[in-house]
């Protein structure tokens, strides 16, 4: 593995960090910060501003009007993006629509290339991924899907609810996941402005990062066609790992940006802030948490760029996608956390942004597979191996 950096990548990469700096973060105070994510129309301004600046969803194929980024590519440009929690909104390269743009590029039919993945990739339209039910339905575990499809002549009947969904107010379309009479797992594709979809609420929750809140979903008997089905019946979960495995690590990249501002911020203040005599740095106490830090980022960068050249390599990457799921949620909290302790009060409070990216990360370790679930599944695979 060559850990150079083209001169292609250097410039995007630097291009990336100044679009950041001078287009994003100027935005982090506007009105439109909502407790449920970015308004709609401070979403629409900071797409506005990336398409301009050419780097908007610079991940898709070029052929859809993307960069077509390799997986070390992405670790490189989405890093940056994370240094503003409103920069993966601005970029289209937040989640839920990251993973379903690269869901729809590897599984959607031309028709559903073009009325859905489309108009996403232009930053026309947001998504949504159904997948996450209350008890007893599907949360950590998928295989207790709750949501069922019933087969009406050549249409199919959804009917459910689904929770904790990402982005749902506002989204133009969904990815649903639901059990057919077989029991076997199948996604379907539908418009989000249907009667048959409710909206119940949206969860208060510690994130505040992402357009659309997280919604509860109530499907009634929603009538989708053939046409409607993702891919093939029956293939949902092996699709899901389609999408989960880049999705994850896609994660990583974005919050190790977050994780990154918090510490240059911590830093910066340790520098200058005098106590007892000298600057905070010089107190060992300070100084260690520092260096511990810049451990916990560079280890996370090794491990997303590492498992961003398998996935390029052509690896399924499940294995190593969980675990710099884990090391990283992990390591990058530690950061974070460490950073509100050396700002102290201005750490716990809005005087500076280390206060929201504490509370957005904390919900890294848990979605997307909680740590223990992931712990779990690496733990069987070494069984396996012994």
């Amino acid at each position: 593995m060559d850990f150079a950096l083209s001169d292609e990548l250097e410039s995007l990469q630097a291009r990336t960090r100044q679009f950041i700096a001078d287009q994003v973060i100027p935005l982090e105070n506007d009105a439109g910060n909502t407790p449920h994510g970015p308004s709609e129309a401070l979403r629409d301004e900071l797409v506005g501003r990336a398409r301009e600046a050419g780097l908007l969803t610079p991940h898709a194929s070029r052929e859809l009007g993307g960069l077509g980024l390799s997986h070390v590519e992405k670790a490189i440009v989405f890093e940056e993006s994370g240094y503003s929690p409103l920069g993966p909104t601005a970029m289209n390269i937040h989640a839920p629509d990251e993973g379903n743009i690269h869901l729809l590029e590897a599984v959607a039919s031309e028709d559903q290339v073009a009325r859905y993945l489309k108009p996403m990739v232009a930053g026309h339209a947001r998504s949504c991924f159904a997948m996450s039910e209350p008890a007893p339905g599907a949360g950590s575990d998928p295989g207790m899907l709750a949501t069922v499809a019933e087969r009406d002549g050549s249409d199919y009947l959804i009917s459910g609810t689904k929770w904790f969904i990402t982005g749902a107010q506002g989204a133009r379309f969904v990815i649903i996941m639901a059990k057919l009479e077989d029991g076997s797992a199948t996604m379907f594709l539908s418009d989000m402005d249907r009667d048959e979809i409710t909206l119940e609420r949206n969860m208060e929750s510690l994130d505040t990062c992402f357009t659309g809140g997280h919604g509860v979903l109530h499907f009634d008997r929603l009538r989708v066609s053939e046409q409607d089905v993702l891919g093939e019946l029956g293939k949902g979960f092996r699709y899901a790992q389609i999408r989960l495995a880049p999705a994850r690590l896609t994660h990583c990249m974005r919050w190790l940006g977050a994780a990154r501002r918090a510490h240059d911020i911590a830093l910066g203040y340790a520098t200058t802030r005098q106590a007892f005599g000298k600057p905070l740095i010089e107190h060992e106490g300070v100084g260690n948490q520092l260096a511990d830090n810049d451990i916990d980022l560079h280890r996370s960068r090794l491990d997303i760029w590492h498992t961003a050249w398998l996935l390029d390599q052509g690896d399924r990457g499940n294995y190593a996608s969980s675990r710099a799921k884990v090391g990283c949620a992990e390591a990058l909290w530690e950061v974070v956390d460490r950073s509100v302790q050396i700002l102290g009060g201005q750490g716990v409070t809005g005087e500076t942004i280390v206060q929201r990216i504490f509370r957005d990360i904390r919900a890294f370790r848990i979605y997307d597979g909680p740590s223990e679930v992931h712990r779990w599944s690496m733990a069987r695979r070494l069984a396996r191996q012994s």
